[in-house]
């Protein structure tokens, strides 16, 4: 009776061990709001690591995005999100102002994304055609807590602004503004997302729009990680011609506390995913390998080094 215990006993330890080592692994991915270009590239995301990570189950995060999203990931409630590169340069810093109390030091990026474009959408019978007629006038800077409200600042700032000069100031998601401007409840919205993002798409087919320039001597006042760019002709409905403006490059970003294999093989799905993700959001077409390891304010994981190394990125 006693040997035929300890067999039992002995299977029931194989069996533990076993299950531990085929333990389920769990990936929550951090977006934005459902209305931006996080969300459904997440969403993309999720479906592509629950396809090709073995024993995993992922969940996708609606969140007000980059500055959430980091907070989130330092606290150890996601393993991968999406962010800005100046929102995360100022958690590596500890920016109190951008909105974090502390350093975030297991911040470790993934890699680089796609650029954001900041678009500034007003109304056209707001008669807002350049960034000081929103003087006096009522402007959506961004959910708060979101890099699309830092951007905001930048942007204001160097064009010789602050909050203070604005009518109104309104903390709205993408989607939220845009019904405000359907309904004449506000004049402008500034988005900071991958062109063709769908709130302004919804907002260009239903109202008569203003794109708003943001010239080059404001966007080279900004400084790094800013960078001027062009939203080219016809990218919405009723813009007749090239609007420049500022871009900042969105950074796929984990945590130190994510295994350096499970962080090698989010990296390498991502990359070797392109397709997928470009047909999920017009943005994920602009997302390039080539690029992928430059350009970080924070480290890259050892996972993604790894990988960048067998592709030749990184000696």
């Amino acid at each position: 009776m006693l040997s035929k215990l300890t067999a039992a006993a002995v299977g029931a330890t194989a069996i533990l061990w076993a299950s531990a080592a085929t333990a389920q692994q769990f990936i929550n991915v951090l977006t934005g709001g459902t209305s931006g270009v996080y969300y459904p590239l997440g969403v993309a995301i999720g479906k592509i690591y629950s396809d090709g990570i073995p024993n995993v189950k992922t969940q996708v995060q609606a969140t007000k995005a980059s500055v959430e999203n980091l907070i989130l990931l330092q606290q150890g409630r996601g393993e991968i999100a999406f962010a800005l590169g100046d929102s995360l340069k100022a958690a590596w810093e500890g920016d109190e102002e951008a909105g974090f109390k502390t350093k975030l030091y297991k911040l470790r990026t993934i890699g680089a994304i796609y650029p954001n474009y900041i678009q500034i959408v007003a109304t056209a019978d707001s008669k807002i055609k350049m960034l000081a007629d929103l003087k006096g006038k009522s402007l959506s800077v961004g959910a708060p807590k979101s890099g699309t409200e830092l951007n905001s600042r930048a942007i204001l700032s160097a064009a010789g602004m602050s909050y203070k000069d604005i009518g109104k100031v309104e903390y709205l998601p993408f989607a939220e503004s845009v019904d405000l401007m359907k309904n004449r409840q506000l004049n402008a919205t500034l988005q900071s997302a991958g062109l063709g993002v769908a709130s302004l798409k919804d907002l260009s087919t239903s109202t008569d729009v203003t794109m708003v320039a943001v010239p080059k001597e404001v966007v080279d006042k900004m400084g790094a990680p800013f960078v001027s760019v062009v939203i080219p002709i016809n990218t919405y409905t009723g813009q007749d011609k090239d609007v420049p403006t500022a871009a900042v490059i969105n950074y796929l970003v984990t945590s130190s506390a994510v295994s350096d294999d499970l962080a090698y093989q989010m990296t390498k799905l991502i990359f070797e995913s392109l397709p997928e993700l470009a047909n999920s959001h017009a943005a994920g077409k602009e997302i390039k390998l080539e690029t992928a390891a430059t350009g970080s304010p924070v480290p890259l994981h050892p996972g993604a080094i790894r990988y960048y190394k067998e592709k030749g990125l990184i000696k």
